[in-house]
């Protein structure tokens, strides 16, 4: 009872100067003072550390801020331009920021024409947002040339103590790709790293590359998945080499490879998770085959792999196909007792792993309209209009087959105006290319995009999404009948829970408060199962606030 009445009142004194804003069933909002209108609009809460929030703004057409925020009455402390120093005289491109442990680091990068290397820096960042004005040199990767210098794409380890990087470029000429990856500790010194240039032949019928995906787990471990698809004419096949790289820490980091034996599928992506049970699940969308050996390119369901780390062996491929009533929600009744399967705009944007050691995956579909550029050279302005619709929810068993699946039926727009076409949907070019959901570049954040999508909690069995909705769309579950979010300055948050059988409950605010803060789902930072940092605003009243999940 002691230990209760304690974290009680640690929670009260967190909240002490907040006030409710929302709650809906179990979950609470609420939110702390009003921030300056500064015209900062945040883009990433980075992280809580030392009674402090540190977040990334934005400002004009490309100018960063870091933003430091009292953890208590989450008023703003101070806010700083991002400017990294430059290396050897040239400009460097702010890329990220990372809290590693209670470092800061701002993450940016610069092209060497002369030397035809790709460089990343690291600059650290004092607890009052005062960049250092010396940079760590994170990599020196040499490209063929600046068309093809490639992308840098970045994880955190579980406990946010560790950061993974890795960078992937093209070599058209001697139709090869670069991956280089590396691990660094909270100090930026580098744990691991490992760089590969693979050679592959693109002669081959419906070729394709893809490093579909990269991850570090709680014992520091590495790891990829490799997949290189083609069609064997003459055998009339489809051959999928679907392999894991592995990078151990107890090994020294010595690489092992584990083969994954795909026959008669065709994998359109995949996303990986490390478990408890230190095994690595691999899952994504199959597409079937035709007769000749050629993909059909639609998604016919969701299969799911699993490595036992311990004698790196992969159990049999899981395939589940859509059941009808998912497949009638996706394509209608029609289509779906014609036989017909769903089109590939379905991106993998989060894995839950269940406490019985099974998974929940959430696919988004997801898409990006760019529209017809106006003006010349840099000064070209070019509309883009981001998708996000409706949800599919697979619940798997342990083994992999299929537990329950259901519909999260929404559908979300928003339109921008943007200088930049460096989406950071995925890096590559032609038969190459890097797997990855979509990922809104940070210049297009705060103009709208970051108000769609949706915040997943689960807890005790159930999953509870949270997302903007059109008022209209009160109580309604029938993805026939929602009506789109529209102008998302007048949303309202709906929440779906979905219990152990996949059963949905709808909740909804009991009644609409005028000028009601709205969320932003694409700028939150998950503190643990029951608690987020949210950033809310209406018109120009920002706020943070918390989530909170009753017990």
């Amino acid at each position: 009872m002691k230990k209760i009445t304690i974290a009680f009142l640690l929670l009260s004194l967190c909240c002490i100067n907040l006030h409710a804003q929302n709650k809906i069933d179990k979950l609470n909002m609420t939110y702390g003072e009003e921030l300056p209108d500064d015209k900062q609009k945040i883009v990433k809460i980075i992280g809580e550390t030392n009674d402090k929030i540190y977040a990334l703004a934005i400002a004009g057409k490309n100018d960063f801020f870091l933003k430091i925020f009292e953890s208590k009455t989450m008023g703003i402390i101070s806010s700083n331009p991002i400017i990294i120093p430059k290396l050897d005289d040239k400009e460097v491109d702010f890329e990220d920021i990372f809290l590693l442990k209670d470092n800061l680091y701002a993450i940016g990068s610069v092209f060497n024409r002369k030397e035809k290397t790709f460089n990343l820096v690291g600059a650290s960042i004092s607890d009052k947002g005062v960049l250092s004005e010396k940079t760590t040199l994170l990599f020196n990767s040499v490209v063929a040339k600046k068309s093809e210098r490639g992308m840098f794409y970045f994880k955190l380890s579980p406990d946010e103590g560790a950061l993974l990087i890795m960078h992937t470029s093209l070599f058209s000429k001697e139709d090869a790709v670069q991956y280089e990856v590396k691990l660094f500790d909270d100090k930026l010194n580098v744990l691991f790293a490992n760089a590969e240039k693979v050679k592959f032949d693109d002669s081959k019928k419906d070729y394709e590359f893809t490093i579909s995906d990269f991850e570090v787990n709680f014992q520091d471990d590495v790891f990829l998945v490799i997949n290189e698809s083609y069609r064997d004419s003459k055998k009339k096949e489809q051959i999928e080499k679907f392999q894991i790289h592995a990078f151990k820490n107890t090994n020294g980091y010595k690489k092992e490879v584990v083969d994954i034996d795909i026959k008669g599928k065709e994998i359109i992506n995949c996303k990986m998770i490390s478990t408890s049970k230190n095994t690595l699940k691999i899952v994504g969308f199959y597409s079937s085959v035709r007769d000749n050996g050629k993909g059909n390119k639609e998604l016919k369901g969701v299969y799911n792999a699993t490595i036992d780390l311990a004698s790196n062996t992969s159990k049999e491929v899981m395939f589940d196909e859509f059941d009808y009533e998912t497949k009638v929600k996706l394509i209608g009744e029609r289509r779906a007792k014609k036989g017909k399967d769903v089109k590939p705009l379905y991106n993998i944007t989060t894995i839950i792993e269940k406490e019985d050691g099974g998974l929940i995956v959430l696919s988004e579909m997801q898409f990006v309209y760019v529209g017809q550029s106006s003006g010349i050279g840099p000064l070209a302005f070019t509309p883009v209009t981001y998708t996000k619709n409706e949800i599919i929810v697979t619940s798997l068993k342990p083994d992999g087959s299929l537990d329950w699946s259901n519909v999260l039926p929404k559908e979300q727009v928003a339109s921008v105006v943007t200088m930049s076409l460096a989406f950071g949907i995925g890096g590559g070019n032609g038969s190459f290319n890097v797997g990855a959901s979509l990922a809104i570049p940070l210049v297009d954040l705060g103009k709208g995009p970051e108000y769609l999508g949706a915040i997943p909690i689960y807890k005790d069995g159930k999953l509870n999404l949270i997302f903007n909705d059109n008022v209209k769309n009160k109580g309604i579950t029938d993805i026939e009948k929602i009506k789109a979010l529209g102008n998302y300055n007048n949303a309202v948050p709906s929440l779906f829970i979905f219990d152990e059988k996949g059963v949905i409950t709808r909740k909804d605010p009991e009644e609409v408060i005028k000028n009601e803060l709205v969320l932003r789902p694409g700028v939150y930072y998950r503190k643990n199962e029951n608690e987020f940092i949210l950033y809310s605003s209406r018109k120009k009243q920002d706020k943070l606030g918390r989530l909170f999940l009753e017990k």
